[in-house]
């Protein structure tokens, strides 16, 4: 298992989901990948895309900085 990053902050929805997406299709099984975003529409559009598209939302996280979050995503 491989850890990998992803960060989308400067980036709007849907292309938010669109780029991790595509990062975890480049990914094994088991592989799990940090997607850092901002809150609002990709807070709540990532997660619930990468669940209906199969992959496991392990956790949602603020970081130090206001209004920025990791999901961990697995493969």
């Amino acid at each position: 298992m491989s850890t990998f990053n992803l960060d989308v902050t400067k980036e709007h929805c849907p292309m938010t989901f669109v780029k991790t997406k595509i990062e975890l299709n480049k990914l094994q099984t088991g592989d799990v990948l940090n997607v850092k975003l901002t809150e609002g529409e990709p807070l709540q559009n990532v997660p619930r895309s990468a669940t209906e598209q199969g992959f496991k939302v392990l956790s949602v996280k603020e970081t130090d900085t206001p209004g920025i979050y990791n999901v961990e995503i697995e493969k």
